[in-house]
């Protein structure tokens, strides 16, 4: 488990790094398109500064070039100012020097034009280069703002990366000390199970040794004794004749007659529902014997008369099926050729069940039209209209797995051998789902029959109808329910097979305990009864012999009592006991050894050699007795210690077994830990690789970000040159 969890989270780490690859790589893609946009932008702000450099330079030489002009102007307006009043004191003599003014004025107004055109020329060069710096300065600003949130963008995107990998890292930190204590864990196990695994090895070096010696033996005995074996291969013991075995005919007849009732039960219950059903269909919701039904009711009716026609070859079928099962027969599937005869009556049935379900069915829907229908009664015929669906359809499937039972009679190949089980296995769930849907057509069809009787218009027929129809659905019920066999829980069956497998007192030591009791008491028996004449001998013996003693004791009076027993001498001197021991006979003498019995009789009264005889008898009787019991319990406990035996010899069989299936498990469990030890370098390894490149990445994600923002800070600076010069351009 703990290896599929890794390479889980292993996929899961490298689709995560595969993707955050593929993000690396799109991030490099645009960061280099970014570097390549922001060169293009710097050459592009070079030119534009020296384009720029340029004008000013113009600009700042006609600007002085101006003020030269603006300054030879206004001497020359002087100078003019000053010629003026000479010239009218002079008009005689200075004609000449009016027309040199004149064509100076002349040549002055031609430069000042030029130069103004000149000017305007510039004026409208240096709008232009304004409006377009402007334009440059907006498409700038714009691209600016698209990157500051791009480098925010990437950024983001870089802290969440970051924060993701120091979230994988410390994952993988966690998990890697876990994988720790848990291979420390199985290391400690492994030393274990190596321990064991010595143990069993030696066991296992002795038991193969005695195996080896007992399959040689055994090779041996079969060459020698089993010259021909003819059920070696498989496809020819399809052709063998199955042989006959009367246990199993038995069985296969008591199943039969299990199966055969069950039939019986299901074709009552089943005539007395459809006429029942029939019956009700006359009386409600219209009485017929007042009005005319439906013409629905009347078909629904016909039909459902006819219902003995198909339901009474189910019983007729099962019981020609029980009747070809006897004891001299051998019963499979091939021969049960009455089995296609049910089958067809089945088929049949299913017929007439789905011919009558769409009347039922709006039968139903009318009743629920009626006037008479509240609510709860509508709810109630649409639960039943649910289960009779529900009933049909679990005939159809039974059926169908009946008809497949069929097959091996009339088409050997029709069903495979393999697909015996299985079919006979849905043939049971069929069985079950039949149950479970007569138990809810029971509770709907009660739920039913109570609303109609609180009904105002509900006769005694149709109350009576109804408890029949109920009848009849419970004993559907009850007789569904026959195949249902109790099961034993899982743990509880495991609990009962440990206990079976390891309980010392298992089947065959019982069996065997059995046998010898059997045997012990036969022979207790015939003792008993030889021992019961024994006594009564004996007693009539001393029954004579006290009679004997009591005579001759009256006789000699009561100063002689020395020597009998304590018992014998209480009885005697009882007041009013004599007339109960002459009637009854005289209290046997108790005694714990016959030399004791001896020593108390005096001299006088010692007993004839008869009597001594008994006593000696009757000291062996009961030591013998004495013996018989310590053998019994000798025996008792040798039993009790053979039943030991074997269970300890099934014990240690099975935990040769377990010891077994614990040192595969022990294999596999050191492959898994070197594997994952293994995939743990690896995955270190990979993952250091990793972090180091990531972090590679982001430092030079964050030098070429660090190259941007500083780019982005000499833009700023040279748009705010660009802005100054423009104002102060603007200003001149």
């Amino acid at each position: 488990m703990a290896s599929a969890e890794l390479q889980g989270k292993y996929q899961k780490l490298a689709q995560e790094y595969s993707k955050l690859r593929a993000q690396n790589q799109v991030l490099k893609k645009g960061v280099v398109d970014e570097q390549a946009n922001s060169a293009a932008l710097k050459e592009q702000l070079k030119m534009k500064d020296q384009s720029l450099r340029k004008l000013q330079q113009e600009m700042d030489s006609l600007t002085f070039r101006n003020l030269q002009l603006a300054k030879r102007v206004e001497l020359l307006q002087d100078e003019l100012a000053l010629s003026e009043p000479r010239g009218k004191k002079n008009k005689k003599s200075g004609e000449s020097s009016s027309q040199l003014s004149q064509e100076q004025k002349s040549v002055f107004d031609e430069d000042l034009q030029k130069k103004i055109e000149e000017n305007e020329r510039l004026h409208i060069q240096f709008f232009e280069a304004d409006e377009q710096h402007k334009h440059v300065e907006a498409e700038l600003r714009s691209r600016l703002a698209t990157l500051e949130m791009e480098a925010t963008q990437h950024q983001a995107v870089v802290d969440g990366l970051t924060r993701k990998y120091m979230e994988t890292i410390e994952k993988l930190q966690n998990d890697k000390a876990k994988l720790e204590v848990k291979s420390q864990a199985l290391e400690k196990e492994a030393k274990e199970c190596r321990l064991r695994t010595e143990e069993c090895q030696l066991q296992l070096k002795h038991l193969h040794e005695d195996l080896s010696g007992r399959l040689e033996e055994s090779l041996s005995i079969i060459n020698e004794k089993v010259p021909f074996n003819d059920t070696k291969y498989s496809q020819y013991n399809a052709l063998n004749v199955p042989l006959h075995n009367r246990r199993h005919q038995l069985k296969m007849r008591d199943i039969a007659g299990q199966a055969l009732a069950f039939v019986q039960d299901l074709v009552t219950a089943l005539l007395n529902f459809h006429t029942y059903t029939e019956q009700r269909i006359q009386i409600f919701p219209v009485d017929s014997a007042i009005d005319t039904i439906s013409p629905l009711n009347q078909k629904f009716s016909q039909y459902l008369h006819e219902n003995a026609s198909y339901v009474r070859p189910l019983e007729e079928g099962m019981l020609h099926l029980f009747e070809s099962i006897t004891e001299d027969t051998v019963t499979v599937l091939e021969t049960t050729v009455k089995l296609k005869t049910f089958s067809e009556h089945l088929t049949s049935y299913i017929c007439f069940l789905r011919k009558i379900l769409p009347y039922q069915l709006k039968s139903l829907e009318e009743e629920c039209e009626s006037s008479l229908c509240t609510s709860a009664l509508r709810a109630r015929n649409l639960e039943l209209s649910q289960d009779m669906k529900k009933m049909t359809a679990v005939f159809e499937k039974l059926q169908t797995y009946v008809s497949l039972l069929a097959l091996p009679s009339t088409e050997p190949d029709g069903l495979l051998r393999t697909n015996y089980s299985s079919v006979l296995t849905n043939v049971g769930a069929a069985l079950h789902g039949f149950h479970d849907v007569m138990k809810d057509i029971s509770k709907h069809y009660s739920q039913k029959a109570t609303i109609e009787h609180e009904l105002p218009t509900a006769t005694q027929k149709l109350i009576t109808t109804n408890d029949c129809i109920l009848s009849s659905a419970v004993a559907l019920t009850n007789g569904a329910g026959k195949p249902l066999l109790e099961s034993v829980p899982y743990e509880e069956a495991l609990a009962n097979r440990r206990v079976l497998l390891s309980s010392t007192e298992s089947r065959e030591g019982l069996a065997q305990q059995v046998q010898q009791s059997l045997e012990k008491i036969s022979k207790l028996e015939q003792e008993k009864e030889h021992w019961m004449l024994e006594a009564q001998l004996a007693k009539i013996k001393l029954e004579k012999e006290n009679q004997r003693i009591a005579d001759k004791l009256k006789s000699t009076g009561s100063g002689q009592l020395v020597g009998l027993a304590p018992e014998t001498a209480a009885v005697l001197h009882a007041p009013g006991q004599e007339e109960a021991a002459a009637k009854t006979g005289p209290e046997p003498v108790q005694s714990t050894s016959l030399i004791g019995v001896l020593t108390k009789i005096s001299d006088s009264e010692v007993p004839d050699v008869e009597s001594r005889e008994d006593l000696i008898k009757n000291h062996y009787m009961a030591r013998i007795g004495e013996l018989t019991s310590q053998l019994q319990v000798a025996d008792s406990k040798s039993v009790h210690f053979y039943a030991e035996c074997r269970a300890l010899s099934k014990r240690l069989a099975l935990a040769e077994k377990s010891k077994e299936a614990l040192t595969e498990e022990m294999k596999l469990a050191s492959q898994n830990v070197s594997r994952l030890q293994d995939e743990l370098t690896t995955t270190k390894r990979s993952y250091e690789d990793q972090l180091s490149m990531m972090s590679d990445h982001l430092c030079s994600m964050n030098e070429t970000l660090s190259k941007q923002r500083e780019e982005i800070d000499t833009l700023k600076m040279a748009s705010k040159v660009w802005q100054g010069n423009s104002k102060k351009n603007k200003s001149r």
